[in-house]
């Protein structure tokens, strides 16, 4: 008997053949209590699934669909789907996470995954319900935003579907391209292409079973706890303000990636601020599927329309490529949506590419900081592959940077061939360590090192041993939350996590779960990433950060600076591999690999 809030089994689906086949997977309930579901599962299953050092945007690279034992029960922000492939961008693993009834409507199919394999012999849509699945040529759909695309797939095959779709960037084969549902994106390491690369525009699910828990009477009761929690102080700030309330908050403490990281704080931020935009443009706050917080915020655009506005995507647009004009940042938002590319790669490829044009790497004059109008035509050409510079870009700034030469890969504002998000390394040094060490690359979502820095229990400008234990630590927290799946943004309401979250796991699937029995699948989600990675060609020179980010001091104002040197990095990613049980070449041991169940 298959454990509560789980199928038992994935659905394998090849899509070359005209019409597409699909097979079950069974998932082993041991499989299924180590791995839990999202991003843990979805690991599993390429280790089982994807064949070794395959290229990403092959054919027989898969894209795994994975869900949770929590989505579809009342529970607060438990709506939500991890996407996982081998990532065109990096060459690793990559994962993201989103919110929307595509969650939901995708585990009622019956399947606790759905994996695409294979390439369609034209642009074609999948679809997926409890009786099985079909493929249908959508030509028409060619060249689309994901936005259109779905809603000319809803008025196709009627609104009883959930779709996740990608733009024309992904149909191109952008490295970092998106894939889309309900205005909300999978977003980073180029999930996208490989479901363009597929010859797929979109998935479609339609919910047609139950999936029963293993104690309903408890769970809602859990349920109406953990929301009127989520009610709290713990998410005031996402409610009243959204994410964009870091903007002001990090150029106060010079952590705010200016110019292409040469710069920590940025003048005209307060232009950007959510405080600014809240009073003059604010329009609406909306929530994700399922959740009781409601941390998106919209603004509304010049000309008429709005734009949900976050952190990362104004940094990455704005202060990153030295704009400051909102009603640019948020056209550029906007195109990125149309085109389907993340915010983060974009603002971060773009930047690296204007100190380029400073440097005369590259003949592209008009390309130059704090232009918006250039900033918007540098997307156009990376979303239609321009050839030259939009071709150029499109790589991404790690393999842009290796095509260009003359050094320009020591300001390259990546990790492993991932962009950085929005906090400087030097000052935040428990999340330079996270940040260089993370399986995905410079990622904020699954090392959220920067809490410690900006507790103030330890000191944010001098990483050592108190910063690699934090580190550990979040990235632990985040693998669970990631593959339960719960929203980030509740971690705030839970005093003992893990003890908390076996206290929602135990209603729901009927184990006995406890606290250190999680803090061991943590353990093994991330042991089970480097894995992944290290199959694939990574080694322990791969947990690094840009020459840029090491021995260069950073102003901080008033006389003040902050320098990470490449000693005090490598001290820490020492450390790392010892706190987490690695040989010195970033693996994990013999012994640790077995439990890994692969």
């Amino acid at each position: 008997m298959t454990a509560g809030g789980y199928t038992g089994r994935a659905l394998v689906v090849d899509v070359s053949a005209t019409s597409a086949t699909g097979s079950a997977l069974e998932l082993p309930e041991p499989v299924l209590r180590a791995y839990l579901g999202g991003v843990g599962l979805g690991t599993w299953l390429l280790h089982r699934l994807a064949p070794a050092r395959v290229d990403p945007l092959a054919p027989e690279a898969p894209l795994v669909f994975v869900f949770s034992p929590l989505v579809g029960t009342p529970l607060t922000t438990s709506a939500k789907f991890a996407v996982l492939a081998k990532s065109p961008l990096t060459g690793l693993l990559t994962d993201a996470l989103a919110s929307s009834q595509f969650a939901i409507a995708g585990k009622l199919t019956g399947h606790d995954a759905i994996v695409v394999r294979g390439r369609a012999a034209e642009l074609s849509v999948l679809l997926v319900d409890a009786d099985g699945v079909r493929l249908e040529p959508a030509p028409e759909l060619a060249g689309m935003s994901a936005a259109a695309a779905e809603a000319a797939a809803k008025e196709r095959f009627g609104r009883g579907w959930r779709t996740a779709a990608i733009g024309p960037a992904g149909e191109r084969g952008v490295r970092y391209a998106t894939i889309s549902h309900d205005g909300r994106h999978a977003g980073r390491g180029g999930l996208g292409a490989v479901l363009g690369a597929k010859n797929i525009k979109a998935v479609l699910v339609r919910a047609g079973t139950k999936v029963e828990v293993a104690d309903p009477v408890a769970v809602l009761a859990a349920a109406k706890d953990l929301r009127q929690r989520s009610f709290g102080p713990a998410t005031a700030k996402y409610r009243e303000l959204g994410t964009l309330a870091n903007l002001l908050a990090f150029n106060a403490v010079s952590t705010l990636p200016t110019r292409n990281f040469t710069a920590a704080t940025f003048a005209e931020a307060p232009k950007l601020a959510a405080e600014e935009l809240h009073e003059m443009r604010g329009v609406a706050r909306n929530s994700c599927a399922s959740c009781s917080i409601g941390c998106e915020h919209i603004y509304s655009r010049k000309g008429g329309g709005s734009q949900r506005m976050e952190y990362e995507n104004v940094f990455a647009l704005g202060p990153l490529c030295g704009v400051s004009d909102p009603d640019d940042v948020f056209a550029a938002s906007a195109r990125c949506d149309e085109l389907g590319i993340d915010t983060i790669s974009a603002g971060g490829t773009i930047a690296w590419a204007m100190e380029c044009v400073e440097r005369g790497l590259i003949d592209a004059p008009w390309l130059t900081f704090g232009d918006g109008a250039a900033l918007l035509r540098a997307l156009d050409l990376i979303g239609s592959r321009e050839p030259g510079l939009g071709e150029l870009l499109a790589l991404g700034s790690r393999a842009a940077a290796e095509v260009v030469g003359h050094g320009s890969i020591d300001f390259a504002p990546q990790v492993k061939g991932l962009e950085l998000p929005g906090y400087e390394p030097r000052s935040l040094q428990s999340m330079a360590l996270g940040l260089a060490v993370n399986a995905r690359g410079a990622d904020h979502n699954r090392s959220g090192a920067y809490e410690a820095d900006l507790s103030g229990d330890l000191d944010r400008l001098s990483g050592g041993p108190a910063h690699v234990a934090a580190a550990i630590g979040t990235e632990d927290r985040a693998a669970v939350m990631d593959s339960m799946i719960l929203c980030k943004f509740l971690r705030g309401v839970f005093s003992e996590p893990f003890e908390e979250w076996a206290a929602l796991l135990r209603p729901v699937t009927g184990w006995d779960v406890t606290a250190d029995e999680l803090r061991a699948t943590a353990r093994r989600i991330v042991l089970a990433k480097r894995e992944f990675n290290a199959r694939e060609g990574a080694s322990a020179a791969d947990d690094a950060l840009p020459r840029r980010m090491l021995d260069t001091p950073l102003q901080l104002g008033s006389g003040r600076t902050a320098t990470l040197t490449a000693e005090r990095l490598a001290a820490m990613v020492a450390g790392y591999y010892q706190g987490r049980g690695l040989d010195t070449d970033g693996r994990p041991a013999p012994v640790d690999r077995a439990d890994l169940l692969l």
